[in-house]
């Protein structure tokens, strides 16, 4: 009775460790495959780039704004310049 017993207690730990290997395996494979998008992303994530992609067109539209509006002030001195000079300045 006591061999029965003992071989049916290694019988669960066996079974134990095989389902902790298992587990341990996905956890790898999840670890791995998350961070690259390759189990899908969480509704959040999604919104978060959505708010990200936004922000980026903004700060695009805002630079080439302010570049427009430096090389406007840069003609601006060009012309003060040349005024107070007495230098006419030709026109594009």
């Amino acid at each position: 009775m006591a061999y029965f017993s003992v071989q049916e207690r290694l019988n669960i730990l066996e079974h134990a460790l095989d389902k902790t290997q298992i587990d341990i395996s996905q956890n790898s494979e999840f670890r791995v495959k998350w961070p690259r998008g390759e189990l899908g992303s969480l509704p959040a994530d999604a919104r978060q780039d959505m708010l990200l992609e936004y922000i980026s067109d903004q700060q695009q539209k805002q630079n080439s704004s302010t570049e427009k509006l430096v090389e406007s002030i840069t003609d601006l001195k060009l012309r003060i310049a040349a005024l107070e000079t007495g230098v006419e300045l030709k026109r594009n």
